[in-house]
């Protein structure tokens, strides 16, 4: 009989191959190394019409040795500024939550980690929550009290956005950078000379 451990990884081995030969538009997924199937590197596209369009954002998904059974972790890599996203990257989102009742009475264990969940599931949960940010329970409370129409909103989901582009490196279906050398370039130049004041 397979250990929890030995079954996990066919299981996320398997979720990886789907991913790859069905992948969405909007993300990409490929192991951070070969020999371990339970660190992901994932690249999200901003979805359309947010404050985010336009950008790639990098993060990881940890995945616990007994994965499907707890939930993994998700945590951006690229610098991001959103309402369920703690200033550290990691995701704040229901479906992440471990299974069960929340010890907080907020969430229904409806809503929280289920073992049918999928990465796929996951990662499309995480682009909604890009389009559509928790306000009533935030993660980074500043990103949520200056949401848009706040004037910092917009630069400062710009800045992410621009910001991701920097370190870039395109694998699995998503080839395509969605801002210019130059609008990079631009933007770091800029943001030097804010910090410098």
């Amino acid at each position: 009989m397979a250990s929890d451990s030995a079954r996990a990884a066919l299981l996320l081995s398997k979720q990886l191959k789907d991913l790859q030969k069905n992948g969405a538009s909007f993300f990409s997924a490929g192991l951070v190394d070969d020999e371990n199937p339970f660190e992901w590197q994932i690249i999200l596209t901003g979805p359309a019409s947010t404050l985010y369009e336009g950008g790639m954002f990098k993060a990881r998904l940890t995945f616990p040795k007994d994965y499907p059974y707890k939930p993994p972790v998700m945590k951006f890599v690229s610098e991001m500024w959103h309402p369920n996203i703690y200033k550290d990257g990691k995701v704040c989102i229901s479906i992440l939550h471990p299974a069960g009742d929340d010890p907080n009475a907020y969430e229904m264990a409806s809503e929280r980690w289920l073992p049918v969940h999928t990465v796929e599931s996951i990662l499309n949960s995480v682009i909604s929550l890009l389009a559509s940010p928790n306000t009533e329970s935030p993660a980074n409370v500043d990103a949520a009290v200056r949401r848009s129409p706040h004037p910092n909103a917009m630069a400062m989901a710009a800045s992410c956005r621009r910001a991701s582009c920097s370190d870039f490196i395109p694998f699995g279906p998503v080839s395509r950078l969605f801002i210019s050398t130059s609008e990079c370039t631009t933007f770091k130049a800029l943001r030097k000379s804010t910090q410098d004041v």
